[in-house]
């Protein structure tokens, strides 16, 4: 369920949960995104998302074909794998790793009330330590 707070500076700060159901997995979030910005009304302005989690992250990538996604996750679990003597005593250092390769947050601008993504581009939770129930934060600022 959406907690949001509206200010009179045009500002709002809004929140969703995200179910992951693997250990990695990428979830397109671009719909959620999409609705908070117009429920915001804002007509010009930015839209940052950012996932409050050391294990997850977000990225802004193609979302027309759900292989690419696939093929991301495939080459990062290569890249960093999930052992690899490690000393952390949690045994999710990969997921750390990858959150920090991937980032935590994503600042994308609004236009006519829409965010200004590509024509193949999508807004994706990154799950590395899943499954969990996560949030994604989403703050909007600009104009009327």
């Amino acid at each position: 369920m959406p907690n949001s707070a509206t200010d009179h500076l045009g500002q709002l700060m809004d929140r969703f949960e995200v179910r992951t159901h693997q250990r990695t997995e990428f979830i397109d979030i671009t719909r959620q995104v999409e609705e908070i910005v117009a429920r915001t009304r804002v007509d010009a302005g930015l839209c940052t998302i950012y996932v409050p989690h050391t294990t997850a992250a977000c990225t802004i990538n193609e979302h027309a074909d759900p292989d690419v996604a696939r093929d991301m996750l495939m080459e990062i679990n290569k890249i960093v794998p999930f052992d690899d003597n490690y000393r952390h005593d949690e045994g999710n250092s990969a997921a750390h790793i990858k959150s920090s390769l991937f980032g935590v947050r994503h600042s994308v601008p609004i236009e006519n009330g829409r965010l200004m993504l590509g024509t193949w581009q999508g807004v994706f939770f990154c799950e590395f330590d899943g499954p969990r129930t996560r949030q994604v934060l989403v703050q909007i600022v600009g104009d009327r």
